[in-house]
Formats: C-alpha cells, sequence, structure tokens
C-alpha cells in the first residue's frame, strides 16, 4: 500500500507576497465605467431633479388656488335673512266680546347680514295663525331691494276682512287669555335672491315663522322677542 503524499506547506515573506500567483477568491473585479455611462448618470439624475421641482410647484398652486377659492367661498356664500318679532298686539282681547273690533298689530325687523350680498324680495306677504289654522293675513310690501347690512322694518295691522275672527274663535282667545298666555304664529313670506356684484342667483320661496305669545293684557311678552324667527326655503 501507497501511504498519501503530505504537502509541505510553503511560507511566503513579505516580499514573497507581492510576487505570488494571483488566486481567484470568486471576488468579482470592479469594473471601470466610461464617461459616456457618467454622463447619461448625470443627465438622468438632473432629469429627476427637473421632475420633482415642477410637481413640487404644481402641488403648491393648487394648494393656493384652492385655499384662495374656499376663502372666496366663505365670503361670499349667502347668508339667509335673520328675522325678529319687536311688537305684537291684540288690544280688544281683554274684552269677552271684542272680536267685532278684533285687531292685530305687529312689528318685525328682517336683517340682511351679509358683507357683499344684497337680497332681492318680491311681494312680501303676512299670515296669521291660531293653533295652526289662518286667522288673516296680507300683501305688506311690494318688491324691493336691502342692501348688504341693512334692516328692514316690516309693520302692518289685520283687521276687518283682512283677519277672521268668529265668536267661537275669540271665545277661544278668551279662555287661553284666562290661563294667561295666548300663543299665535305670524309668517313672514317672498320669493328672494341673492346679488354679488353683477351676478343674481335664482328666487328661492322663503318663509320665516315668528313664535308669538301674548299676555292677558294682549301685549307680547317679552321673552318671545329674544329668539330669531326660523326660517327655511320651499
Amino acid at each position: 500500500m501507497s501511504t498519501p503524499q503530505q504537502q509541505i506547506p510553503i511560507h511566503y515573506t513579505p516580499d514573497d507576497r507581492l510576487n505570488r500567483p494571483h488566486v481567484n477568491d470568486g471576488r468579482q473585479l470592479k469594473r471601470h465605467h466610461t464617461a459616456r455611462y457618467y454622463v447619461h448618470r448625470v443627465k438622468e439624475s438632473l432629469t429627476t431633479r427637473v421632475s420633482k421641482l415642477i410637481c413640487s410647484v404644481f402641488l403648491s398652486l393648487l394648494f393656493i388656488v384652492g385655499l384662495i377659492t374656499f376663502i372666496l367661498w366663505l365670503s361670499l356664500r349667502p347668508h339667509r335673512p335673520r328675522f325678529h318679532i319687536n311688537e305684537f298686539s291684540i288690544p280688544s282681547i281683554t274684552q269677552d266680546n271684542g272680536f267685532a273690533s278684533a285687531q292685530a298689530t305687529f312689528n318685525v325687523t328682517a336683517r340682511n347680514s351679509n358683507l357683499n350680498i344684497g337680497i332681492y324680495y318680491d311681494t312680501v306677504r303676512v299670515t296669521l295663525y291660531y293653533q295652526n289654522q289662518n286667522i288673516g293675513g296680507k300683501p305688506l310690501l311690494d318688491p324691493f331691494y336691502q342692501s348688504p347690512k341693512t334692516t328692514t322694518t316690516l309693520q302692518g295691522t289685520l283687521a276687518g276682512d283682512t283677519l277672521v275672527v268668529d265668536q267661537a274663535r275669540w271665545a277661544q282667545f278668551v279662555a287661553d287669555r284666562m290661563r294667561g298666555l295666548v300663543t299665535f304664529r305670524l309668517e313672514i313670506a317672498s320669493a328672494i335672491k341673492f346679488k354679488v356684484a353683477t351676478w343674481e342667483s335664482k328666487k328661492h320661496t322663503m318663509h320665516a315663522n315668528c313664535d308669538i305669545g301674548v299676555g292677558a293684557d294682549g301685549i307680547l311678552l317679552p321673552r318671545y322677542t329674544v329668539p330669531k324667527c326660523p326660517v327655511y326655503f320651499t
């Protein structure tokens, strides 16, 4: 039998290591790129930076335009007019047979709270309700224009043909008066449209409902002058 040959280890001195054969240890040598490659990479980098800059500028402009539009919308958005009942009375309610001379007087204010928006009103009509039953009404004002930040007074009297109260209805008034409170509802209706500079909106039919309560003397109770009259459109 032959014995395996043993390899004698070879030791290199520091000077010999410089001259020993190169051994391929599996590592790839670093490539050396040409000038054309670096020019191409520079162009790609510049194109990417320019694209990002354009996108940033576009998004910034879009944000600014959106913000300006939102602010303009807030400032030009029309607010519905505000109504308050200031005075209301039925003096003859203190009389048991006062229906023959019954009359109702009222004073209501309409406020245009818009800063730059005017309001056109068609004919304004008032209607008086008792227990949701129509007991009178009439046209109150001819068409008019209400400027921004102004208040218009609506006042009038319902009597005779414009206030229909029979003896049975008057007896209900008197019964409520004996309990200390007679309640009514005054409705103010008109078709309105808003005006901004030269632009005008389409017409909307507006209804303002003012709750009214009179005491035993037939005079409006103070607590009914505080709340705004609800307004809705049809």
